[in-house]
């Protein structure tokens, strides 16, 4: 289609509708929702033992994960971190595609006990696979809440 004059261009944008012009390809949008998932609209559950619950000051809470989006090499070490607070102490446990992580060989969890309610654990894989490409996450729970982070990850390969 060949557009000769503004008024031809200017119909040409209108009936292709907005976006037309401008910025090719998928566009990310950066509003950030400020509906947290599974907590009511009112913030508020409607029965006192689930708001008792989940708003627990005692209760389970991660201070510090890893970031979300992981890529790593082949070969290489991959190491996720979750510290965790709450009364009593809470007991963090590694998921990956959400079956529960053991050690083995090749993976590694240390933890540290930091006074007497945080705890800080380290997942370590050494040396990552392609089989190691997933969605991890840390679990902190206590008899009060538990408090999820997930760590999502994929591989690159070096090339020399």
């Amino acid at each position: 289609m060949r557009v000769t004059n503004v008024t031809g261009l200017l119909l040409v944008l209108l009936l292709l509708g907005p976006g037309a012009h401008g910025r090719r390809g998928r566009s990310r949008s950066r509003t950030k929702s400020r509906v947290q998932i599974g907590l009511p609209i009112t913030g508020k559950y409607r029965d006192p033992e689930s708001d008792q619950y989940y708003n627990n000051s005692d209760g389970a809470k991660i201070l510090l994960a890893s970031h979300f989006d992981y890529e790593y090499m082949l070969g290489h070490k991959i190491v996720f971190v979750c510290v965790a607070k709450g009364t009593p102490q809470p007991q963090i446990t590694w998921f990956k595609d959400g079956i529960e992580l053991y050690a083995h060989s090749y993976l590694h969890v240390h933890e540290w006990k930091m006074g007497t309610d945080k705890v800080k654990s380290k997942l370590e894989i050494d040396p990552a696979t392609q089989m190691d490409a997933g969605l991890y996450e840390c679990s902190a729970d206590n008899m009060y809440s538990v408090d999820r982070r997930s760590f999502k990850t994929d591989f690159s390969i070096a090339f020399d």
